[in-house]
Formats: C-alpha cells, sequence, structure tokens
C-alpha cells in the first residue's frame, strides 16, 4: 500500500497534554507489547507495518512536529513537511506530488490517506487494503470509507450512500447535524465521514492542475503560502460524480477529546496516581515526578504535566479549548529528533532545563550573545566540545560557557544534562549556529 497519513493539530483539547508542538498523537498512554507506553503514532505506525510489511507510508504534517516524528518512530519514515497550514485540500496534493516527484510512486498506483491519530485494531488497516484494492480498480475515481455509526454523534460529517452494499456509491454528503437530525440521517443508512479515502495518485494530481497553478512538487512548495486553506471534502470530494463509500463497521474512534481519550485507556492511571476505593470512573495521566492522590471522586479526568494540571468533570473536559485559549502557553516540554527536553524553572534572569540526548546524537555547534550557560551531567557519558576543544563528559561534570563561546555536546551512550541558562536577556532567539563539528 500506498498511505499518506495526515498528522496536524496542536491537540487543545487534550492540555496540558498537548501544545503546539505535541499534538495529541505524539501523547504517550497507551500499553505496548514490551509493558511500556506508546503514542497514537507508534501504535498506527506499528499497526500498518503488521497488516503491510512493505507499505510505502509518508507522514504530512507541518515542520512543527518533524522531531516529534522521528524522535518516537525513527529517521527512516518519509515526511512530506508543509510550509505553512492550509487544511487538508493542500496538504494532500502536496503530499501526492512527494510520492509522484520525490518517491518516483506512479500516476496508475492507487494511494490511501487517512489521518494518524484514530483508535482502531488490525480489521480498521485490512480494511485500508480493500479500499487501496477497490482504488486500484478504476470502477471509481475515489473510494471512501465510511464508518457505522454507534450513537448520532455531532461532531463527523455525514457520508449518505445509495444502498446498503458493502460498497455502495455516494448519493450525497451531510455538514455536521445536530443529535436529531444526525439520528435521521443514521435512519438513512448514514455513515460517518472519518476521512478516510484512496484513489489512483495521477487522477488527484489531474484534479489539482485544475484547481491550481503548478508544475510539479518543488514548484507547489514554493507557491504554498498562496494556497486558498479549503478542505479535501470541500475542494474534490463533494464534486466529484464517480465516487463510492466502503463501509467499516469495526471499532473506530475519534480521541480528540479526554473523555473519549480516557474510554480507550486500558489503564485508570499514568504516572504517579493514588486512588481510594470510593472512586468511580477516574482516570489520572501524570507525567510531573510528584504523586497525584485522588479520593471519593466520580467521572472526573485529571491530567498534569510540565504544562499545567487540568481536573474536570469528563463531559466539561470537552468544552475546554477557550479557556486554554487564554492560557499562556509556554513549551515547557518537547520531544526532538535528538531527544527530549523539560523545562524545571523559570527566573526573571535564569532558566533551568532538563535535556536528554540519545546515543549518538547532539546539539548543533553554537553561541549565545546575551546569556552564560552551566551545564550539569547527570547521567551518561558523552563529549563536549568548548570552542574547538574536545573533552569526555560524564556523571558529576559541571561546565561553564560565558556568552559568546561556541558550545556543543554529543551523547555517546543516552546522556542527560541540567542546563542552566544566565542572564538579563533569555530568548529563544538568541542562538547563532555555526558548521557542525
Amino acid at each position: 500500500m500506498n498511505i499518506i497519513l495526515l498528522s496536524g493539530g496542536s491537540g487543545k483539547r487534550l492540555w496540558p497534554l498537548s501544545n503546539d508542538v505535541r499534538s495529541k498523537q505524539f501523547i504517550k498512554i497507551f500499553r505496548n507489547e514490551d509493558g511500556g507506553y506508546e503514542s497514537m503514532l507508534q501504535r498506527v505506525y506499528g499497526q500498518i507495518i503488521s497488516v503491510d510489511s512493505g507499505a510505502n507510508i509518508t507522514i504530512a504534517t507541518s515542520r512543527s512536529q518533524v522531531s516529534s516524528i522521528h524522535n518516537q518512530i525513527g529517521d527512516k519514515v518519509s515526511i512530506c513537511v508543509e510550509p505553512c497550514r492550509k487544511d487538508t485540500f493542500p496538504a494532500i496534493v502536496l503530499a501526492t506530488l512527494y510520492l509522484h516527484d520525490v518517491k518516483g510512486i506512479p500516476e496508475d498506483e492507487a494511494v490511501v490517506v487517512c489521518p494518524v491519530d484514530p483508535y482502531v485494531e488490525r480489521d480498521y488497516f485490512e480494511a485500508l487494503e480493500r479500499l487501496s484494492e477497490l482504488a486500484q480498480s478504476g470502477d471509481s475515481k475515489l473510494v471512501l470509507m465510511g464508518i457505522k455509526p454507534t450513537y448520532p454523534s455531532e461532531k463527523y460529517g455525514y457520508i449518505i450512500p445509495a444502498d446498503k452494499g458493502a460498497v455502495s456509491k455516494v448519493l450525497t454528503f451531510k455538514e455536521k447535524p445536530d443529535a436529531k437530525t444526525a439520528e435521521e440521517y443514521i435512519g438513512q443508512g448514514a455513515l460517518w465521514n472519518g476521512g478516510v479515502f484512496a484513489y489512483k495518485l495521477g487522477y488527484l494530481l489531474d484534479t489539482a492542475h485544475r484547481l491550481i497553478d503548478f508544475t510539479g512538487y518543488k514548484d507547489l512548495l514554493e507557491k504554498y503560502a498562496e494556497l486558498e486553506k479549503i478542505s479535501f471534502d470541500y475542494a474534490v470530494a463533494e464534486h466529484e460524480d464517480n465516487i463510492s463509500v466502503m463501509r467499516f463497521d469495526g471499532q473506530w474512534k475519534d480521541l480528540g477529546t479526554w473523555n473519549t481519550l480516557t474510554e480507550a485507556m486500558v489503564e485508570s492511571s499514568v504516572g504517579q496516581a493514588i486512588t481510594n476505593d470510593k472512586c468511580e470512573n477516574v482516570h489520572i495521566i501524570n507525567e510531573l515526578d510528584v504523586p497525584v492522590l485522588c479520593m471519593g471522586l466520580k467521572d472526573v479526568v485529571i491530567s498534569a504535566s510540565p504544562e499545567g494540571i487540568l481536573v474536570s468533570d469528563k463531559g466539561e473536559s470537552s468544552y475546554i479549548k477557550p479557556f486554554v485559549d487564554s492560557i499562556d502557553n509556554q513549551i515547557r516540554f518537547a520531544e526532538k529528533s535528538w531527544g527530549s527536553y523539560r523545562v524545571l524553572d523559570v527566573e526573571d534572569e535564569s532558566l533551568t532545563i532538563k535535556v536528554t540526548l540519545r546515543p549518538g546524537h547532539g546539539m548543533n555547534y553554537h553561541s549565545h550573545e546575551h546569556r552564560d550557560e552551566v551545564w550539569t551531567v547527570i547521567s551518561g557519558r558523552g563529549r563536549a566540545v568548548i570552542d574547538g576543544k574536545e573533552q569526555p563528559v560524564s556523571q558529576g561534570d559541571v561546565l561553564t560557557m560565558k556568552a559568546g563561546v561556541k558550545h556543543c555536546i554529543l551523547a555517546d551512550t543516552e546522556l542527560k544534562v541540567i542546563e542552566v541558562q544566565l542572564g538579563k536577556s533569555i530568548s529563544v532567539d538568541d542562538k547563532i549556529k555555526y558548521e557542525n563539528i
């Protein structure tokens, strides 16, 4: 299969675990076979490989997510980076061009597009294989996956099929309705539109050329900021006459809110959490190094991270977004291709960060104009380079770099460092990069 996974969004409805850098698909709350925790991205990626070990997977995403993707599933995965966010149609066109111009996928091959973050089981990916085969057959120019509704949801758009067959023509699309109208749609045999579809690569390129003036992948990259912000449904699906829908009645959940996310959790808590026997339907996700004690609560979600602490009734947690918008969200935790960092303390003239470097990775060789830095190695082994001079470092070593001094640190094993930034003007923009050593 050729699969484009759409990875976007800031996931504000899952604050404080999600932010502009760490969207919901990167939150590690699902148990894996090794007993550790994995994210939605890791879970979906592993499920695809288990069904089709030779799957050609490309992740369409924004620049801010690239490091997190590499951190979680490695450096070998193909990534198509949107220069700026322009909704699903431009992102899918760009990713399809990437498959054709960069990866050499021919125009007569089928491509499947799906979100990176559904909570599904193996049968979903087996259904994606069938969807790809339907698109490859050429009977329909565009083939959608329609999810069998489990309740009259107001969160999803609906697909009205022509009949009740496993695969049928699409009569029409309906926007997100109120609950009563959704119930009427379901009575007509409507299916949820989960944003999953397949087409031959050449079909989408032909369609895109009618709507956008471009010559190829590089040309579209340069013009990307000028493109109209529009969804794939509005731009393509709702205007296509030769379109079919394939029914899927397996498990499918959109884990976009704390209420739905906790429904998919096998365990009631992740991290240090204690509840007494009077707690009912309580879920705790704690990323801090201090315990959370919960007593006598019902239908509550508690989430604690360096970004903040949420304590909410599960039903009310769906309405979190406007409150999060009012919070000054300084990024206090992020995963990068080289490791991760966590902000520990913020003062007027100092910033303290815990940096974890993966083996074989390191910081860029750089300097700062307006601040000094002090590194304390708390575990692991590596090498520091200060003004061109290399020295080994290990647990207990302390290094001081004054403003203007070039420096970097490289990890031989996993390396954990406490970095203290000192100065009257501490800014992420105060960084001069040099050619890496």
